[in-house]
């Protein structure tokens, strides 16, 4: 058994270190690599949309110093012409379009009755009126069984949106507790992907806030993490064998220990094609060491170009993303898959 796992370890590593010298080998023909490929239809599978009839909570546990930039992030959440307009200036062909809970909940953590219903209705409707520009998932809380498995079959089946959104946790569960599986269940019967998002945790977040910015993210991302962790833990996707999981570059550090260590490390691109199949990720941050290392861990068929709109406004997208990937030595192809295609096939768009 040691001898196994060490193994695995020196193959993961040096496939890592293989990554590196790869990217590094590439990196002074980036700028003419960028300039030489085709241009890349661009669908976004991170962003944010609170419908205006809902009421925002979020201002009250904000810090004053922060404040006038969520009042502008709570402005575009809730405008479709913002989102609509968005999707021009950033050169992109697409929007993908969530609604989380956690911006409308009490001082308890609850969401008015009914919410989610509302929000898929009117999710639906937005997206209808903009086919090809915005794609909308479902929003349920994962945690509610049966209940949110009604939910989501009947956001898909009647309403038409293309997937769900779930918080990573709820209280002390993680995504993958007996509570969330009919939600799972049911996305993987609909063959919808299950996108999981970050969520704040009371205690993290006082810990980690204490050391910025970075540190609240570190908190959100731990438990982004946590959940996949569970996930594959808990045996969920050995008990959902269909089941499309997409947590966000937060989760980074869960992919990573993921993929190196324990049973996790089917989900690298190096494992049986019926074992990998779970799990994707998104790149925010558009950075390229990290879009290159998640397509070492996952495969380029696992990564979906996101930004997390508008709580992040990325600008020159285009253009950003195609220094990305030339400088992460990606072939036309994969560059495609990550921009649109993967998130295109996952949503069943053809």
């Amino acid at each position: 058994m040691g001898t196994d796992i060490g193994t695995s370890r020196r193959e993961f590593v040096a496939a890592m270190g293989a990554s590196v010298a790869a990217a590094t080998a590439i990196a002074t023909s980036t700028e003419s690599a960028a300039q030489n490929t085709a241009p890349l239809k661009i669908v976004d599978f991170h962003n944010h949309y609170m419908g205006p009839s809902l009421t925002l909570t979020n201002l009250a546990s904000v810090p004053p110093a922060a404040r006038l930039t969520w009042e502008k992030i709570n402005s575009n959440l809730q405008s479709p012409s913002a989102l609509l307009a968005s999707v021009e200036s950033a050169g992109i062909t697409a929007r993908v379009i969530n609604t989380p809970t956690a911006f409308i909940e009490d001082a308890d953590g609850k969401v008015p009755p009914g919410a989610e219903q509302r929000i898929n209705d009117q999710m639906a409707e937005l997206c209808a009126k903009h086919p090809g520009k915005l794609y909308g998932l479902a929003t349920v809380n994962a945690f509610a069984g049966d209940q949110s498995a009604r939910e989501l079959t009947r956001a898909v089946k009647d309403l038409g949106l293309r997937g769900v959104f779930v918080e990573s946790a709820r209280g002390d569960l993680l995504l993958g507790a007996k509570e969330s599986r009919p939600t799972l269940a049911a996305a993987a019967t609909l063959g919808v992907p299950v996108f999981v998002h970050p969520q704040t945790d009371p205690e993290l977040h006082k810990r980690f806030s204490r050391i910025g910015r970075i540190g609240v993210r570190l908190a959100r991302g731990t438990v982004n993490s946590a959940a996949l962790i569970n996930m594959l833990e808990s045996g969920a996707f050995d008990d959902i064998p269909k089941l499309q999981l997409v947590v966000t570059t937060l989760a980074f550090g869960g992919v990573l220990l993921a993929g190196g260590f324990g049973d996790g490390q089917r989900i690298r691109s190096d494992a049986p094609a019926l074992t990998r199949r779970h799990v994707y990720i998104d790149t925010m941050g558009l950075n390229p060491a990290v879009i290159r290392a998640a397509v070492d861990i996952l495969g380029a068929d696992h990564v979906l170009m996101g930004t997390d709109w508008p709580i992040v406004e990325e600008k020159s997208v285009p253009e950003r993303l195609q220094e990305a990937f030339a400088h992460s030595a990606l072939n036309p192809a994969e560059q495609q898959m990550i921009a649109s295609g993967n998130t295109l096939k996952l949503l069943k768009i053809s």
